[in-house]
């Protein structure tokens, strides 16, 4: 059996729900990702990706200087463990169109994995897994 730790990112960017959206923004842009976790404390709440900011902020007028992450948060956020299958995760990630996974540990935050990641090593001649491989360009 594959697990998520084979495939998970440790690189991490974790954010307070308090934060504002362009705080969030900035972070992604830095660091070259396109999500952020948002936590209270140690506590995973939810996550924000760089879609959340456009769809459920930017197109709706909301002020990016102004609009916390904690309302425009995705909640309820299925995480998985390290040590779970690699393909039941693929599977979690279908099921709730989601593609992007945490990855908890005795209740802390290790890393997370995404549809990407596991193309990247499942899939290698998909064009996701290209997608996922390339250097950023932006």
């Amino acid at each position: 059996m594959t697990t998520v730790g084979e495939f998970m990112t440790t690189r991490l960017v974790t954010m307070d729900g308090n934060d504002t959206l362009i705080a969030a923004a900035q972070e992604m842009r830095d660091c070259a990702i396109g999500d952020v976790v948002v936590t209270d404390g140690d506590d995973v709440v939810g996550i924000v990706t760089d879609r959340d900011i456009t769809v459920r902020a930017v197109a709706e007028n909301m002020n990016p200087a102004s609009t916390r992450l904690n309302e425009i948060t995705t909640r309820d956020v299925i995480t998985v463990s390290q040590y779970d299958d690699a393909v039941a995760a693929a599977d979690l990630m279908r099921t709730y169109a989601v593609r992007r996974l945490p990855v908890v540990e005795n209740g802390q935050l290790i890393g997370l994995v995404s549809m990407g990641d596991l193309a990247v090593e499942r899939e290698p001649q998909s064009v996701l897994a290209d997608i996922s491989a390339d250097d950023p360009n932006n």
